[in-house]
């Protein structure tokens, strides 16, 4: 399987994936995380671990700055990250909460809800973690041309107008868009214009498809503060149950208030499994990273060709970057809800429908898995979709 890249069967441990009640006896091309073993220096780094015995409260060792620091740096550009302006928690979606928190703590009104601009569709947690921290969420739905989607830069000029935060998913979740540079300095000078605060969730960075590239957002506004980004090794790693995740704050007073923030939501302790998981990803595992982009691109291509032969009233919007593919199935003229309540029922395969996202009609389908679990999903999904 490419490489050093190797399919587990992941039934029966108790993942939330494959053994959730939803789950049973279905092949599920739903929850965002891979049915890929992790990388050997990275199992290798967490049996040493384990090997010590001792599993007490631990601390961030230099180690772990220098990786994330040296990683960016040398993959991706994006210099100046160290231990003063670098935040740990457990995962991303916690890291947004504390820092929605630290914004609306320095409103100078209270009484006001904190205004989160972001676009539509949108990655479901990002509306719960909004609603649940008592935000207004200001939507600036994204726009379909040629099979693309794309910025309605009208309708952002005039919702930053009305918002206090853009949150931005760089790339894009659920549409796989891996945001151009250019896209990049437009959205930072409509920010800086309205002076909004830019918070940029970048967790699916590591996955870029041939002919695109992935920006970080600090690299496009290094001269400002008014920003901050959330990363993590858990996506492209397979490592989000260690709970391990990165704030780059580069305004001190913030970077002290979102860690103040940190600490009343009880999400600053980290295990020392997801520490050490993280050094060995960023030092040594890039090679296995590579093979898993070419083996999720090949998979890509295989449900592009499938589609295309099989199921050519489905459109497969032109995906990007990211291991989720988004399908348009509005020719088959019901709900994305209900196709996808009656493609578990009947075809017994899980995907994930656009309500949940934000969207209607459309399907999100997780590429991270063996091409043999893929192809004989997508076979019972077209034999389904012939059926009715």
């Amino acid at each position: 399987m490419g490489r050093s890249i190797e399919f587990v069967d992941r039934k029966g441990s108790d993942c939330y994936k494959w053994d959730s009640e939803q789950a049973q006896g279905t092949l599920p091309l739903w929850v965002a995380d891979m049915d890929f073993k992790a990388a050997k220096p990275i199992r290798d780094a967490m049996q040493r671990r384990l090997d010590h015995g001792v599993f007490g409260y631990s601390i961030v060792p230099q180690a772990n700055y220098d990786a994330v620091a040296s990683w960016f740096s040398r993959r991706h550009g994006w210099n100046g990250i160290s231990n003063k302006n670098l935040l740990y928690t457990t995962a991303v979606v916690p890291a947004i909460a504390a820092i929605f928190k630290a914004l609306q703590l320095r409103q100078s009104s209270c009484c006001q809800p904190l205004r989160v601009l972001m676009f539509t569709p949108a990655y479901n947690c990002f509306f719960a973690c909004i609603e649940n921290m008592c935000c207004e969420l200001v939507a600036s739905p994204l726009v379909v041309r040629e099979n693309r989607y794309e910025i309605d830069w009208n309708d952002l000029e005039q919702k930053a107008k009305q918002a206090d935060v853009f949150l931005l998913c760089n790339p894009h979740n659920p549409t796989g868009r891996v945001w151009s540079r250019e896209e990049l300095e437009r959205i930072a000078a409509i920010m800086r214009r309205e002076n909004l605060f830019v918070l940029s969730d970048e967790i699916h960075c590591e996955f870029a498809f041939p002919g695109h590239a992935y920006t970080p957002f600090a690299t496009i506004v290094e001269n400002d503060k008014n920003f901050c980004v959330c990363t993590s090794a858990s996506k492209a790693f397979n490592i989000a149950g260690l709970l391990c995740a990165n704030i780059f704050v580069p305004n001190a007073e913030l970077f002290a208030q979102i860690n103040h923030a940190l600490e009343v939501h009880e999400v600053n302790g980290l295990n020392p499994f997801g520490l050490v998981a993280q050094v060995a990803a960023y030092n040594e595992s890039e090679e296995w990273l590579d093979a898993l982009n070419e083996y999720v691109y090949g998979n890509f291509c295989y449900l592009r060709d499938f589609l295309k032969a099989e199921l050519p009233q489905l459109v497969l919007h032109e995906t990007e970057g990211t291991y989720l593919a988004w399908v348009n199935i509005q020719a088959l003229g019901m709900p994305a809800e209900q196709f996808c309540a009656e493609l578990a029922k009947k075809a017994h395969v899980l995907l994930n429908p656009s309500e949940m996202y934000g969207g209607e009609g459309y399907v999100r389908i997780n590429l991270a898995t063996s091409r043999e679990v893929l192809e004989k999903a997508l076979k019972s999904c077209a034999d389904y979709i012939r059926s009715i």
